[in-house]
């Protein structure tokens, strides 16, 4: 069931304008909260934002999809809500890979909930920064978008090692992905 869900979760960057279960956010946390975290430290903290004055002001301050600099969403599409990765600085002055395994933590409990998500580290962090009034200890490091899937992204194969995502005549985004025997070898190169 797990390899299923993690398979078929897509990033999304659309979404339909319904507010999310506070619990629902709560969840998605709590998770993140019990992933591991490099010598038990825990020096991350989270803010949910679901105000609907800040919804759009954070969306502001980030960048959605690198290689189709045009395809984000509309004020209409944008999503329900965020969980802002913050490292606490008090904790520990660098994060390693503890904000990723949260982020992919979040995203999971969100699809579970039927609900899509977007990781994004493309930030205007000194405006977020302002936007959320944080302190000083706080440094943001990702934001994870959340919010009812408005679109359905297609997985293809990579072709000739172009693994950039695009749109096809129906605005369906596709992002491929690198073949298993590509990527995977046993025990010696």
């Amino acid at each position: 069931m797990i390899y299923e869900k993690i398979t078929s979760r897509r990033t999304i960057r659309k979404y339909v304008r319904k507010n999310i279960p506070k619990n629902v956010f709560i969840k998605c946390v709590d998770a993140a909260r019990l992933s591991p975290s490099s010598m038990n430290l825990q020096p991350l903290k989270y803010m949910i934002v679901d105000d609907q004055r800040l919804l759009e002001k954070v969306f502001l301050t980030l960048k959605w999809a690198g290689y189709l600099p045009d395809y984000h969403p509309s004020k209409e599409e944008m999503p329900s809500g965020y969980i802002v990765i913050l490292l606490d600085k008090d904790i520990r002055k660098s994060y390693g890979v503890d904000p990723g395994i949260a982020a992919m933590s979040i995203s999971m409990v969100a699809y579970e909930e039927e609900l899509g998500s977007c990781i994004l580290g493309a930030i205007d962090k000194p405006k977020l920064r302002r936007i959320l009034n944080l302190p000083e200890n706080l440094e943001i490091i990702l934001v994870v978008a959340l919010g009812y899937p408005a679109e359905n992204p297609i997985v293809d194969r990579v072709k000739d090692g172009d693994i950039k995502y695009w749109l096809d005549s129906d605005q369906v985004l596709h992002v491929p992905k690198r073949d298993l025997e590509d990527i995977l070898k046993w025990n010696e190169y």
